[in-house]
């Protein structure tokens, strides 16, 4: 297995790299009582695994995700004959960036979403990553093998494929693609968070859908709530401050 220059092993490897030091951040924070979703407490009693089984976890799922970049940036290189692709213009790149996120929100919205519509998949394989019902940083990724392979892998794959960006730019995207899922995940509201001031799809949008009544609701991710509004899954809900400090993302709209 042969790579013109070295992007394509970054591309490959950066992102879990991002992950682990981007994760680690929220943990060396510390508990943030002042700026929780949910109390400590709850995280320690309502998730139904260990923190040494979820990094094993993601652990795995990142193997696999090694596995099909390096076999897709080969094909790639393969194809082109070898030949470097030059890096576009900015504008091209940038456009190329707006694609890989709609293509990858349009790809996660549909599967996630039938993950929760077909029983069997929602048994079998999206149930392990509700089993943290108050996410943290390093979970984000804690799935069922099959549905990283599905969501995030093949979901990537598609997005750099379909944007044609090169493997240069995939070291951005994917490395922004991952600080964004961690930090969706991450169970704190932050002030100044960038991430919360761009993207109506953030920490908070998403514990509502890690709640019991919301497990039918805001299945976007990672990026925008578009898919959820056209489409009526959208869940809205009020930020307000929780007795003895932090805040609660209470829902607004009645579930069903």
């Amino acid at each position: 297995m042969a790579f013109g220059v070295s992007d394509e092993l970054l591309g490959t490897f950066v992102p879990i790299v991002v992950y682990w030091i981007y994760s680690g951040i929220y943990v060396m924070l510390g508990d943030m009582n002042d700026y929780r979703l949910h109390t400590k407490a709850e995280e320690d009693t309502k998730n139904v695994v260990s923190k040494r089984t979820v990094v094993k976890g993601v652990l795995v799922q990142q193997a696999f995700q090694i596995a099909v970049s390096l076999i897709l940036f080969t094909f790639v290189s393969e194809s082109s004959g070898g030949a470097i692709r030059p890096q576009p213009a900015f504008w091209v790149t940038v456009l190329q960036f707006v694609v890989a996120m709609v293509v990858m929100d349009t790809w996660q919205y549909f599967m996630h979403r039938l993950m929760h519509v077909n029983k069997f998949l929602y048994k079998h394989v999206h149930s392990k990553h509700h089993t943290l019902v108050v996410p943290y940083a390093f979970g984000a990724l804690y799935n069922h093998p099959l549905e990283g392979l599905i969501l995030d892998t093949i979901g990537g794959a598609i997005s750099f494929l379909i944007s044609g960006m090169t493997p240069r730019t995939a070291i951005f995207f994917f490395s922004f693609a991952t600080v964004k899922t961690v930090d969706d995940h991450c169970g704190l509201w932050l002030p100044g968070n960038l991430l919360h001031i761009l993207f109506n799809n953030n920490s908070a949008y998403h514990d509502i859908h890690h709640q019991l009544y919301g497990t039918k609701y805001n299945f976007s991710q990672p990026f925008f709530v578009a898919w959820d509004k056209i489409l009526g899954t959208y869940m809205p809900y009020s930020l307000e401050k929780r007795k003895g400090g932090g805040f609660e993302a209470r829902p607004i709209k009645k579930a069903h």
